[in-house]
């Protein structure tokens, strides 16, 4: 393939193969840095002794080094080697701890959501992230950006996901260098008045700031949650109706301001500072404008993870048509990755937006010509509208295995949201900031903003017509990583086919289709060999899962309840029939006796041996007198009983030497 002749491009691959290797490995610092060091010292040395690179030997290095660069750099990243981070001091138990506010999350119904930064473990340095959660409290103003506190008390691990197949939000926080969280009670803290400032906090009031002047324009509810969002990247005010519409309608990356964004944001300065190149030195001069203006933006925006990584990009890009040379983008793409994983945070490749940027981009970059290809309007409308929908095509068609894997759904009608919305985006943009420059000067223009709210409103609508178009929106698709990689590889066959057709491109793809497809016939198979009985967890409800092959029970005291859990393990497991029978006080499960005690605490009163005991909705028993009349060999609390009870039948198990399994703490139990 051509484009693997381009270095940056080479290296890029792997470098993103060293952090791989390196996050799996998770080797101490001073390994990857000492192999780092001497092959540097290695490429120096043939450098010098060859300079015009005529060995293959020095190709070899710097692939060896760029693998150990990627392995080294993911080491650093990787909290347990870092000296002064609070997981390598001892913080078991309460100690005092010093706490910034680096971002504020959305709140949820139980709790206000931080993510802080740890500046001291009793009086000492440490560093460090945390999920504070905060019991709400209408008396207290809340948090913000740069605000620091202490507090007193324990952390604790964020937890697994309890239930098979639940989204992993443990993995999540992982992936963003929380390992830990607290739970903390309204004025069991300390506020600090002296703090200091960071640019993410002064970004944060900068934006809170424009939000109130925002606010004094009058705008409708909704409207002024989608422009929050679209301009300044601020989510946490949509209502969950509008947020499912435009998830449903496949235009929900238009609420985050990412890629799409700072994508039209730098066509709309590139012709808006197109004069400037008649001035001496005028390209340089628009380079460096756009730049500036790209990060004013992203400042504007919160500085958020998404927003700094889609102007790094685009600032790459913007570079890319300062040279002229097509050619290069794919090169320019390669260097911006390599340096935000190299410079900013190696666990990016792992983030879900982070992949989803550059398959989008990338799929612009490659599909788009090759679709344009296949049809040339003469019509001057009809040619615009083509060209639009093949960019949205390509785009989606870059998403789209990454999106199946990771949300399992499909809007089929994503072409018509992005053909309606996406012409307009330019003008509600570039609208929005000179809405934005105004309040800022506290000058509220009428006939602007009621037009400007006027066209959020009628976006809204379009978003809710499609979104109601529920017949072309495919939810719950099974789709596993093997599918993804092989869709990819489906993709890439049939990128090379339409480019210049041949024989071995149409076997290649026919191949690729083929073994997908026998790979989906064996997960059908192995899902219909299988005969599983679970008890999962859930507050307040008793639930066993029992899957035969294809089919699912969910058994249940409240089946109202079940829809997310069944949801979720039906869509992984490939189930097609899903039926809800009534909970039972006794079952018997591969010759296995098992045996519900409730509220009610009846249970029989002769010696009768049970193999496994589940205790749910607290029962009031004497469990030393259960244990010697059913004599079980295994007890499970599910999550309908109190804490205080599960904790006292822990400990009496522990006593009689009894296997004791709480689903609140170790998830849902497999039945042997």
């Amino acid at each position: 393939m051509k484009l693997l002749r381009f270095i940056p491009i080479k290296l890029t691959l792997v470098l993103i193969l060293g952090i791989i290797v390196g996050n799996y490995l998770q080797l101490p610092v001073p390994y990857p840095m000492a192999t780092c060091l001497a092959l540097l010292v290695a490429l120096g040395i043939l450098r010098f002794n060859d300079k015009w690179n005529e060995s293959h030997l020095f190709g070899y290095l710097a692939v060896l080094t760029t693998l150990s660069t990627g392995i080294f750099a993911t080491s650093l990243a990787h909290p347990e080697n870092q000296a002064n981070h609070y997981l390598n001091h001892d913080f078991k138990g309460n100690h005092t701890w010093h706490i910034k506010i680096s971002r504020v999350l959305k709140p949820t119904s139980f709790s206000d959501r931080y993510i802080g930064e740890i500046r001291g473990l009793d009086q000492q340095r440490a560093t460090g992230k945390v999920l504070l959660n905060l019991t709400p409290d209408s008396t207290l103003q809340k948090f913000q950006v740069d605000d620091e506190l202490v507090w007193y008390g324990s952390i604790t691990k964020t937890r697994e996901a309890l239930n098979p197949h639940q989204f992993n939000y443990k993995a999540y926080l992982n992936g963003l260098g929380i390992s830990h969280q607290i739970q903390m009670a309204p004025k069991a803290f300390i506020s600090l008045e002296k703090t200091s400032s960071s640019l993410y906090g002064l970004a944060a009031k900068t934006r809170n700031h424009i939000i109130s002047q925002l606010r004094k324009a009058r705008f409708g509810k909704d409207e002024l949650s989608i422009i929050q969002a679209l301009l300044l990247g601020q989510r946490n005010d949509i209502s969950e109706e509008t947020y499912t519409d435009y998830k449903n309608a496949g235009a929900v990356h238009i609420l985050a301001v990412s890629g799409l964004h700072i994508g039209i944001l730098l066509l709309l300065l590139q012709f808006l500072l197109r004069p400037i190149e008649r001035l001496p030195k005028g390209k340089s001069v628009k380079l460096a404008m756009t730049v500036i203006l790209l990060w004013g933006f992203a400042f504007l925006s919160g500085l958020s993870a998404s927003v700094v990584r889609a102007v790094t990009m685009f600032s790459f890009l913007a570079y890319s048509m300062y040279l002229n040379r097509p050619n290069n983008t794919f090169n320019i793409l390669a260097l911006s990755m390599f340096f935000i994983l190299l410079a900013i945070d190696p666990n990016l490749l792992f983030q879900v937006g982070f992949q989803m940027s550059y398959t989008a981009v990338l799929a612009i970059v490659w599909f788009y010509p090759r679709i344009q290809k296949l049809w040339l309007p003469k019509n001057l409308v009809v040619r615009k509208a083509w060209e639009l929908l093949s960019v949205s095509i390509a785009a989606q068609l870059g998403v789209l295995p990454i999106s199946l894997f990771y949300f399992h759904q499909f809007p089929a009608l994503f072409f018509i949201s992005n053909l309606l919305i996406v012409p307009a985006l330019g003008a509600l943009l570039g609208i929005g900031i000179l809405i934005i420059l105004l309040a800022l000067a506290d000058v509220y223009p009428n006939l602007l903003i009621s037009s400007y709210d006027t066209l959020i409103g009628w976006m809204n609508s379009i978003i809710a017509w499609v979104a109601q178009q529920e017949a072309f929106v495919f939810k719950n698709i099974p789709f596993d990583g093997v599918q993804m990689a092989l869709a990819y590889a489906g993709l890439f066959c049939l990128a090379l086919l339409i480019g210049r057709p041949n024989f071995k491109k149409v076997l290649a793809l026919a191949m690729t289709v083929i073994t997908f497809q026998l790979w989906l016939l064996y997960c059908h198979y192995e899902a219909s060999e299988k005969n599983v009985l679970l008890l999962v967890h859930q507050t307040k409800n008793t639930a066993l899962i029992h899957q035969m092959g294809k089919e699912l029970q969910g058994i249940s005291r409240d089946t109202a309840r079940l829809g997310t859990i069944i949801r979720d393990y039906s869509v992984a497991e490939r189930i097609s029939d899903i039926s809800y029978p009534n909970l039972k006080n006794s079952y018997v499960w591969k010759d296995k006796k098992l045996l519900v005690i409730d509220s009610l605490a009846v249970y029989p009163g002769n010696n009768r041996q049970v193999d496994y005991l589940i205790l749910t909705q607290s029962p009031k028993l004497n469990l030393e007198r259960v244990i010697a009349k059913l004599e079980p060999r295994c007890i499970i609390a599910d999550g309908s009983n109190y804490k205080s009870y599960i904790d006292r039948w822990k400990q009496t198990c522990l006593k009689r030497k009894l296997p004791f399994h709480a689903t609140g703490e170790k998830g849902a139990y497999y039945f042997d």
